[in-house]
C-alpha cells in the first residue's frame, strides 16, 4: 500500500493519457490522507475544442474531462498503477454551478479534491474503485460529482477485448451537420451526422482530431461520447447551444470503429425548476453503448 505524503507533485501530459501539455489539465498533485488527494489543475481561457460557451462561460464538459483526467493522474501516481495499465471508466454524474464558470482573461486555478473508496484489488494492484470530485476556484465551489471504473492490466485487456486491440482509424468520413446545429463554432469539431430520422444522428469519429484523440485507440473514446450527446441535445432542442450544467452517463460497452453509432434524444424530466433535461442513448448493432441524461439551464 503506498505511504502517506503530503508534498506536492509535478505531473507530466502522460499521467493523464494526453499527448499535448496544452491539452493536460492537472500540473501538481498531493496526498492527504491514505485515500483522499487533492489536485491542482488550470481551465485556459482559450482552449481550441473545450472553447467558451454560452458567451463567456468554461466549457461544463471541461469539467468532466478534469475529474477524469485527475482521477487518471491519481491511480498511476497516487496508486502506483503502471501506464500500460487501462483505465475504464463505467459511469459518471456530475453537477456544476454556472455562477463558477466565467472564462475571464486568464487561464483559471481550479482545486479538485478526490476522495477513493469501494477500492478492490487484483494481484496487489488497484483494479476497481469509485471516486467523488470537488472542485473549487479560489474557495468556491464549482462543481461536483462522482463516478466509478475498473483498472485493468495489459493482459486482462486483451483477453476483454479479444480480436479488437487494433487501432482505429478514419475511413470515408461522413459529413457533418452544421457547426452550429451542434452547437460548435468549426466543422472539424462536429461528431454527428445526418439522418433522416427525427432526433437521430450517426456519429462521426474522425481519428485525426487533435484533441480526442492524442493516441491510438483501439475504441471510441467515452469522452468523444459524451461530447456527441452534448451536440445531439444542442440538434434537438436548438437554436441556442446546449450548456450541460448536469449530467451523468453510464456506458455499457465500447463503441467499435467498424459499425455504425446512433445517437438519439429524447425528453426526460428537469431535475429542478428552470433546467431542461434531455436523455441521449447510443445504439451500434442493437446493443446499447451508453446511455446519458443532461441538464441546462432553459433558454430564455
Amino acid at each position: 500500500m503506498p505511504t502517506t505524503m503530503t508534498q506536492s507533485h509535478p505531473v507530466s501530459p502522460e499521467l493523464v493519457h494526453r499527448a499535448r501539455a496544452a491539452d493536460a489539465f492537472p500540473h501538481g498533485w498531493r496526498r492527504r490522507d491514505e485515500h483522499t488527494f487533492s489536485v491542482a489543475a488550470h481551465w485556459p481561457h482559450d482552449h481550441v475544442f473545450f472553447e467558451p460557451v454560452a458567451g463567456g462561460l468554461h466549457d461544463p464538459l471541461l469539467v468532466v474531462e478534469t475529474m477524469r483526467q485527475s482521477a487518471m493522474l491519481i491511480v498511476h501516481a497516487g496508486y502506483e498503477v503502471p501506464l500500460d495499465y487501462h483505465f475504464m471508466l463505467t459511469d459518471l454524474e456530475y453537477t456544476a454551478n454556472d455562477s463558477q464558470l466565467d472564462v475571464g482573461g486568464q487561464s483559471a486555478l481550479i482545486d479538485v479534491e478526490l476522495e477513493f473508496s469501494r477500492l478492490e484489488w487484483r494481484g496487489g494492484r488497484l483494479s476497481r474503485l469509485k471516486v467523488h470530485w470537488v472542485l473549487r476556484r479560489l474557495g468556491r465551489l464549482v462543481a461536483t460529482g462522482s463516478g466509478q471504473a475498473r483498472v485493468l492490466s495489459p493482459s486482462v485487456y486483451r483477453r476483454l477485448r479479444g480480436d479488437r486491440t487494433s487501432p482505429g482509424a478514419t475511413e470515408h468520413l461522413p459529413l457533418p451537420v452544421p457547426a452550429d446545429l451542434a452547437g460548435r463554432s468549426r466543422p472539424a469539431d462536429v461528431v454527428l451526422s445526418p439522418c433522416p430520422q427525427e432526433r437521430v444522428w450517426r456519429l462521426r469519429v474522425d481519428t485525426t482530431h487533435p484533441t480526442l484523440f492524442q493516441r491510438p485507440n483501439d475504441h471510441v473514446p467515452g469522452m468523444l461520447l459524451l461530447e456527441a450527446a452534448r451536440q445531439a441535445a444542442s440538434a434537438a432542442l436548438g437554436p441556442a447551444p446546449y450548456v450541460p450544467v448536469a449530467g451523468d452517463i453510464a456506458f455499457h460497452r465500447y463503441a467499435e470503429f467498424d459499425s455504425t453509432c446512433w445517437i438519439q434524444v429524447t425528453d426526460a424530466a428537469p431535475r429542478r425548476p428552470g433546467m431542461t433535461s434531455v436523455q441521449v442513448t447510443g445504439h451500434q448493432e442493437d446493443s446499447l453503448v451508453f446511455l446519458a441524461t443532461l441538464s441546462a439551464p432553459r433558454a430564455g
